[in-house]
């Protein structure tokens, strides 16, 4: 009869617990912000080196483009030649492309052909208006600058021909 009165009433609590208690509920809630706090800030990580990764691949973008100009336009030749100006500056040095320009008639890497325009940074989306390739003598790359209206990006040859520009 005992064991009858004490199956009843552990079968009646049985039924009548629903749900999760406050303190489940609590530490589920508890457990979640901590996943948070430690996610939030490698998410934005991520993010920002997506951002840098893409603006290095929009000037990976511009170099092949300028080398492309070099072998077609200029046969290969990466010196450009100094015009005596009477104070004895005569001479060569490393080319230098520019990628676009406001003037119509300046020659640029957008107004040959050689990369689309407009051409966007993509960190930033704001249209590249100019901006320059250079080259050593040799035809190896210098840098390239990236100008657009939230300033001028500059790209070392290091990160522009690395494998991995995360690097």
């Amino acid at each position: 009869m005992l064991a009858q009165a004490i199956r009843k009433k552990l079968g009646k609590a049985g039924k009548e617990e629903k749900g999760f208690t406050l303190i489940e509920l609590l530490a589920v809630i508890v457990i979640l912000g901590v996943i948070a706090v430690i996610a939030i800030p490698l998410i934005g990580n991520v993010i920002e080196k997506s951002k840098n990764n893409s603006d290095v691949a929009t000037a990976r973008q511009v170099y092949d483009a300028a080398r492309l100009y070099v072998v077609s336009e200029k046969n290969g030749d990466f010196i450009e030649s100094i015009a005596n100006t009477g104070a004895g500056a005569s001479g060569s040095h490393g080319l230098i492309l520019t990628v676009a320009s406001a003037t119509a008639t300046d020659v640029t890497l957008q107004s040959t052909g050689f990369l689309e325009s407009p051409i966007y940074l993509p960190s930033d989306k704001t249209e590249i208006t100019s901006g320059t390739v250079e080259f050593t003598t040799t035809g190896d790359l210098l840098k390239v600058d990236l100008v657009t209206s939230s300033g001028t990006h500059s790209f070392s040859a290091a990160k522009v021909m690395a494998v991995d520009p995360s690097k």
